[in-house]
């Protein structure tokens, strides 16, 4: 797989990057607060599949007139890339029917965090005693927003937005080290074409497993094949628009700006997702999990500004 060439970069676009993250971020924000109605309804290897026939639907339609370029350049490149990111979304849908949007979030934007690291052992790049304590730092915010607070008890799925975050950041990284050459709409036909295979493969697997299915959105993970509902549909499709233009316009953003740069954009998706669930479901966060969010910003901003 060939590497990118640091002295070839194309020039940082700061601000377009910035405007492209904040539309990704209010666009996802809401549309994710309505993961756990569709949990109740189906699974989640099922509405993967079916937000990827939707979305591929959805570009066939804009292909022509958009003069849309899918085709890859360095396609094991799109591949590699697009696995690594959709099974980090994977995980992240996956903890929204336990979770509030705004904790999840939390978990995967440590993305930042784990890009430094990816840039210090994988591409030795230097990181000065700043970002070392931003590490720190930011992941003693991640167990505040993701650890019990008084009276609440919480399992493994808090794990699933970490891992999440980490894998994340290794598809930031790719994103420009790997795809700097890929137009934005190849790499998000990629990322949902991974997910989609995911899905159904999950279905697969489900229908010869045939495990017992708790009801409502506690089976959401272990649900296989189930006859769509309209509100279903309804909220799939939502999601399968706004993960498309949201997507499309943060691959671009990262092919913009630096990945160090960009991901602490996209950390305004953590005041939108809580400011989202206040609205639409009377839910705010404890004083426990907005000093830990508070605390990863902190860190995703250290990280940045030492990082120029």
């Amino acid at each position: 797989m060939t590497t990118f060439d640091a002295s070839a970069a194309p020039q940082n676009r700061t601000l377009a990057a910035l405007g492209g993250i904040l539309v990704y971020a209010a666009l996802v924000g809401f549309a994710d607060n309505y993961v756990k109605v569709i949990a109740a309804e189906a699974g989640l290897w099922q509405f993967h599949a079916t937000r990827s026939l939707m979305i591929f639907g959805l570009i066939a339609l804009v292909a022509l007139p958009l003069r849309l370029r899918l085709r890859p350049v360095n396609p094991r490149a799109v591949v590699a890339r697009s696995l690594v990111h959709g099974t980090a979304i994977l995980f992240y849908f996956g903890s929204l029917a336990f979770l509030p949007v705004a904790v999840v979030a939390a978990g995967l934007f440590s993305a930042p965090i784990f890009v430094l690291l990816l840039s210090r052992f994988v591409y030795h790049q230097r990181i000065g005693p700043f970002r070392v304590a931003a590490v720190a730092i930011g992941f003693l915010g991640v167990i505040l927003v993701l650890g019990p607070t008084e009276g609440e008890v919480r399992g493994l799925a808090t794990l699933l937005p970490v891992l999440a975050g980490a894998l994340y950041a290794m598809g930031n990284v790719a994103t420009r080290q790997w795809c700097a050459v890929e137009s934005a709409e190849t790499l998000t036909a990629g990322f949902f074409l991974a997910l989609g295979i995911i899905g159904l493969v999950g279905m697969a697997v489900l229908a010869v497993w045939q495990p017992a299915v708790p009801e409502g959105a506690q089976g959401f993970l272990l649900r296989g094949y189930v006859s769509p509902t309209r509100t279903f549909l309804l909220w799939t499709f939502v999601q399968a628009a706004a993960s498309l233009l949201g997507v499309g316009l943060m691959v671009k953003a990262y092919q913009l700006a630096e990945a160090s740069r960009v991901s602490v954009f996209e950390y305004l998706i953590l005041p939108i997702s809580a400011f989202w669930t206040w609205i639409l479901w009377d839910e705010g966060l404890g004083t426990q999990a907005v000093l830990g969010m508070a605390l990863i910003v902190a860190a995703g901003l250290v990280i940045a500004l030492r990082g120029r």
